[in-house]
């Protein structure tokens, strides 16, 4: 289990976004958000999900982007990239805290020693090794 909790997760996830996203400009527009809803309906798509996943595609978060993208449409550019930054960190922010695959494993805070084992001149000349 993650060892931050959400609000902490919130802030480091928004910090990390205004750095990828530093100008209004650099938020997804809301034709792209919407040709993103399209694309994941594109049968395309969705048969490769049947094939990978077993499953239809979860399409409606992408429609619910959409949706947000219309709604914050009257305010002003930066406080459009404010209002999609928070929503992304709190979407990466609960997607880091839920239990994944990575919950068995620990982040290490420093290289293992003498990994990986240095070359030596004997594989470096092409010798067989003993």
């Amino acid at each position: 289990m993650s060892k931050i909790d959400f609000k902490t997760a919130v802030h480091q996830e928004e910090a990390y976004l205004r750095l990828v996203h530093p100008t209004p400009d650099d938020i997804p527009g809301c034709i792209s958000l919407f040709d993103t809803y399209l694309s994941c309906n594109v049968i395309r798509n969705q048969v490769k999900s049947l094939y990978r996943y077993g499953e239809r595609p979860a399409c409606a978060p992408k429609l619910e982007d959409f949706k947000f993208c219309m709604s914050i449409k009257s305010l002003h550019p930066e406080e459009q990239r404010d209002a999609w930054i928070l929503r992304r960190a709190e979407w990466w922010a609960t997607r880091r805290l839920a239990r994944s695959s990575e919950d068995i494993w620990d982040i290490r805070k420093e290289p293992l020693v003498s990994f990986p084992k240095p070359i030596t001149e004997e594989q470096m000349s092409g010798r067989p090794i003993k």
